[in-house]
């Protein structure tokens, strides 16, 4: 009998607890809800609404603008002045300039041979062209490998120079920089500058290094990148739908527009008197491209977007080399805006119209502006006035304003017109990931230098797959398990379920397949698995 009473005194206990518990919450709930909660919420559907906004007109500005381009627009061959190189029987090839071509890499097993291969095929007088290999590896193994195949070329008559250095200070600012400072480098006239996953045609200098000479306001001429494995994966076609975006529109309205642009990093020939006016590559920041642009335009020097030039190149197939890469590719802007923002404000050299683009167009809304709301607003407040009905979003701020953003966006890739339900989703979940990266460099938090090489593949994982599988390794829990993208994923989940219960909105259906979008990549379960042996 008293084994009886104690079991069945002890559930009840807990039961009776847990109840007190559930019934405190609820009464902190209430009264923190009508003082706090619903103000704080209103608050914060206002700011989303006006970010909103501000996104949904600078979309809309940008289309009406590619649109008269693509219309009324003149070809970049008619817009500047544009004559083949020829041929001069007194100079010889000595008319034609001097080029320098830069590839750093750092430790780029799978792709060195590629880009390498590829700078050494362009066409151009072989005297006035320098190949530059800027090898940061610190594989020993892969050094020798890479300083093997430059002399495998050299062997052939290139020109073809591999250079070390002591220590990775500056990454890969730090190489360029250190590239550009050698003896053979004076003589140089422009320098074009590939990634190590990057392969231009053969007729790449040809079409690009003619604006240059001929006018000689245009201090940078930048190409197209052509991703090669857009079809590997779904993970690589949302990202073909967001950078065909930002080639397909945002570089060429800037082009057209106001002669200014991100340079990319890669894919571009500068002309090298337009990086020493500007100060020279500084790697105070992660995006050392962007860095140099802005300040470039600041001196006065015009750029050229081609859109009609593609160069071929990989996109990152692994979630974590993804992740890797859009930390960086958010937080060194915001971290450059916070750094040079004053600067551009007390330019004399530019017009204010010009001001008004880099600063609120080029830097607020596409840098800052683009990736808050997303998240913000889409992923917490949205889903947050499902539990405090008190507090509703217009139906325009909902459901209008994200449908014409998004199927602006989407005029990039017609191809993938039909996947773009899950861009929508996988855009969503990537912009925790760039809030949180875009807060790290406006606040110079922890992570702001943070640079990680974006793992290239090249022909890696086809080669792995035609042999015999090796077995799956054992994964780290924390290397598969993203736990901000899991707990997000929760708190849509129970969202929904409320709004299923009590809601009148019907969100739960976009919140529902959000929270699985979150759950599936909180887990790990997108892009390419890469085999070790």
């Amino acid at each position: 009998m008293d084994g009886l009473s104690t079991t069945t005194i002890l559930p009840e206990s807990f039961e009776g607890a847990r109840d007190d518990v559930t019934e405190q919450m609820m009464v902190i709930w209430g009264q923190i809800r009508a003082p706090l909660i619903v103000p704080l919420l209103r608050i914060a559907v206002v700011l989303c609404l006006a970010m909103s906004l501000m996104l949904f007109v600078e979309r809309v500005y940008m289309g009406f603008v590619i649109v008269l381009v693509k219309l009324f627009g003149r070809k970049p061959e008619k817009r500047y002045k544009w004559e083949p190189m020829k041929d001069d029987v007194e100079l010889g090839n000595s008319a034609y300039p001097m080029v320098l071509v830069q590839i750093p890499m750092y430790n780029e097993k799978e792709v060195y041979q590629l880009s390498i291969g590829a700078a050494c095929g362009l066409s151009w007088p072989s005297d006035r062209i320098i190949i530059q290999v800027l090898d940061d590896s610190t594989d020993p193994l892969i050094k020798d490998m890479v300083e093997l195949e430059c002399q495998r070329w050299a062997s052939k008559g290139i020109n073809i120079k591999y250079q070390v250095r002591d220590n990775r200070n500056g990454y890969k600012a730090g190489a360029l920089k250190e590239g550009i400072k050698h003896d053979y480098v004076k003589q140089c006239d422009y320098v074009a500058i590939f990634d190590a996953d990057f392969q231009p045609e053969p007729d790449f200098l040809w079409r690009t290094i003619p604006f240059l000479v001929h006018n000689p306001e245009l201090g940078l001429v930048q190409a197209r990148w052509k991703f090669v494995n857009s079809d590997e994966c779904l993970m690589t076609r949302m990202q073909e739908m967001s950078l065909d975006y930002h080639f397909t529109v945002e570089q060429e309205v800037g082009s057209s527009t106001y002669a200014f642009f991100g340079f990319n990093g890669t894919a571009g020939v500068w002309r090298i008197a337009a990086i020493n006016e500007a100060g020279g590559w500084k790697d105070r920041t992660t995006v050392e491209d962007m860095d140099l642009a802005v300040r470039a335009s600041l001196k006065g020097w015009k750029f050229l977007y081609l859109g009609s030039l593609k160069v071929k190149n990989e996109l990152p197939s692994t979630l974590k080399a993804y992740r890797y890469q859009q930390h960086r590719w958010s937080c060194g802007p915001a971290n450059l805006f916070r750094k040079i923002v004053m600067e551009i404000i007390s330019n004399k050299r530019v017009t204010l119209l010009k001001k008004v683009h880099v600063i609120y167009s080029f830097f607020f809304i596409r840098k800052i502006v683009a990736h808050i709301v997303t998240f913000v607003f889409y992923c917490v407040v949205l889903p947050a006035t499902v539990l405090v009905p008190e507090v509703e979003v217009p139906r325009w701020g909902a459901v209008y304003i994200p449908a014409v953003i998004t199927l602006l966006n989407a005029v990039g890739t017609l191809r993938s017109l039909h996947l773009l339900v899950f861009w929508i989703l996988f855009e969503n979940v990537m912009s925790l990931h760039r809030t949180k990266a875009t807060f790290i460099g406006l606040l110079e938090a922890g992570r702001v230098n943070e640079w990680v090489v974006t793992e290239k593949l090249g022909d890696a994982l086809k080669t792995k797959a035609a042999m015999k599988a090796p077995k799956r390794p054992r994964l780290r829990i924390g290397e598969r398990l993203h736990l901000l993208e899991l707990g997000t994923g929760a708190f849509l989940f129970f969202c929904g379920c409320y709004d299923v219960a009590f809601g009148r909105n019907h969100y739960f259906i976009y919140l529902f397949i959000q929270a699985i979008a979150f759950l599936i990549m909180g887990f790990g379960y997108v892009g390419t698995f890469v085999p070790h042996s």
